[in-house]
């Protein structure tokens, strides 16, 4: 994989370096020392992944990223200091298109957490990279409940579910900021994010819309004005007693939390049709899992090319069925309102 690293540090450079030299697939092509700097470079190479710092001089890594998410587009992951203190710009950055984030790793003599979390995150990227098709097949976990006494009061939530990635921050933000404190839906967010962030996540959603946002917890029910959002790196599902549940299949899936594994276990224990959505993202995830569903006689949208960072997920759906509405991200909130 070809790598380049943005920071203006040059310990900082240093410590990545190392971690990088310890897979010999992962090649240092360049570095920068500024945002600027980096939009330049990228211009002339791309590369597969950029390693990209927050605050720099010149230009900081979220406006680079925006700037090279429209010029000249490949993953980023932000490497900075301190995630927790800048959780403003990490999603700042997210929201341009940048895929993940994690703390910059110090040199040390042996390996740091840190330096686990950026390798694993590296890896995870590189199989999101791939040209093969991805399948989510996966037998979810059963219940021995009666599945005949589900909740009717729970089936007559009208039900939206986002799937979103790469942008997606900015995007559903776009969405929620424009529902009213009263809408009657129940909605379900996946949005690739680490663990580690979504709880600032959900605390930074709160602040664009009216709606309540919480993360999902096993147990969970769908609520009128609610937001529930998946919170961990293991893939939400619904179970047959329509409540919540976490699970780890498929667990060498690069995707995580996967849309594909919710929006699947939807299509076969939700009784009554819905609105499924999927937004700005790089690969594949979602895209059977909006075709199943559209099949099922929900309602699907597809965000456009033109107003996603990455027309990667929404494509794959629309070529995987045609039956499948495809909007500008500035026309999907009108569009569920006067659906619900």
């Amino acid at each position: 994989m070809r790598i380049a690293i943005v920071n203006d540090l040059t310990i900082a450079v240093a410590a990545l370096r190392r971690v990088l030299q310890t897979h010999s697939e992962y090649q240092v092509i360049w570095v920068a020392h500024n945002g600027a700097e980096a939009v330049a470079k990228c211009a002339q190479d791309t590369p597969d992944l950029i390693l990209m710092d927050l605050l720099m001089p010149v230009m900081d890594g979220a406006e680079a990223t925006k700037q090279i998410m429209q010029n000249s587009p490949c993953a980023i992951v932000i490497v900075t200091a301190n995630t927790e203190q800048n959780v403003a710009k990490v999603y700042e950055a997210m929201g341009y298109g940048a895929l993940d984030a994690v703390n910059t790793p110090v040199i040390a003599g042996a390996v740091q957490a840190d330096e686990s979390q950026l390798l694993t995150k590296i890896a995870r990227i590189g199989k999101m990279l791939q040209k093969s098709p991805i399948s989510t097949k996966t037998k979810l976990p059963s219940s021995s409940l009666n599945y005949e006494r589900q909740s009717d009061l729970s089936l007559k939530v009208p039900l939206v579910a986002i799937g979103s990635s790469t942008g997606g921050p900015k995007a559903l933000a776009t969405i929620l900021s424009k529902l009213p404190a009263n809408f009657p839906g129940a909605i379900a967010i996946i949005q690739h994010v680490d663990a580690q962030f979504s709880t600032g996540f959900v605390e930074w959603l709160n602040q664009q819309t009216l709606l309540s946002v919480r993360l999902a917890v096993a147990g969970d029910r769908f609520q009128k004005g609610t937001v529930l959002v998946a919170g961990t790196n293991d893939h939400l599902y619904l179970k047959p007693d329509l409540t919540l549940g976490y699970t780890k299949d498929p667990i060498d899936y690069p995707y995580r939390p996967s849309v594909d594994v919710f929006f699947k276990s939807l299509s076969q224990h939700w009784k009554h049709q819905g609105t499924a959505i999927l937004l700005t993202g790089m690969g594949r995830d979602g895209a059977e899992g909006l075709s199943t569903l559209q099949l099922r006689g929900w309602h699907t949208i597809a965000q456009d090319k033109t107003s996603c960072v990455v027309y990667g997920m929404p494509k794959a759906a629309v070529e995987l069925n045609t039956g499948i509405e495809v909007l500008p991200l500035d026309n999907i909130a009108t569009t569920l309102l006067k659906k619900n």
